[in-house]
Order: structure tokens, then sequence, then C-alpha cells
């Protein structure tokens, strides 16, 4: 029973070792390099996203108490933001 034990173990370790070896084998060679690459650089894409709609989140945040701010010191409640070229279409046509 003991040596059928230490076989199993032994059969595991190999398979294991071998995967091991075969997956180091595989990253250093051009593919495995070239996908490593892509996989970094689909995980800084996504950090990047998830900063950007981090930003865009504070900024919406900052404007309503900045609006908050404007409205309890002044009275005055301030509207929403037009953007240039919308005034420029109204004014052409």
């Amino acid at each position: 029973m003991r040596r059928l034990f230490w076989l199993g173990v032994g059969v595991a370790a190999g398979i294991a070792l071998t995967r091991k070896a075969k997956n180091t084998a595989h990253a250093m060679t051009p593919a495995g390099i070239a996908g490593n690459i892509g996989d970094a650089v689909h995980e800084l894409a996504g950090a990047i996203g998830s900063f950007g709609a981090d930003v865009r989140a504070g900024m919406v945040e900052r404007e309503g108490e900045l609006a908050d701010e404007v409205e309890r010191r002044s009275g005055v409640t301030p509207g929403p933001r037009r953007r240039p070229d919308a005034r420029a279409r109204r004014a052409n046509g």
C-alpha cells in the first residue's frame, strides 16, 4: 500500500513538472511572448478605461458640488452648459 501511494505521488509530480516545463518553454517562444504582450496591452487598456471612467465620475460629482455652491452663494441656479458648436448651429440656422 505504501509503495502504491509513493508511486502515485511520483506520477502526479512528474505530470505537474512536465506541464510546468512545457508552459515555460512555450512562454519563451515568439508566439508565447506575443501572447504575453497582448495580454499586458489588453490589461493596460482596461486599466486606462477604468481610470477614465473614474475621472468622469469625479468630474460630474465636482460639477454638482460647484453648482450647489454657486446656487447657495448667488441664488442663481446654473443651467446646463452649452457646447460652442450648438450655439453656432442655432445662429446659422
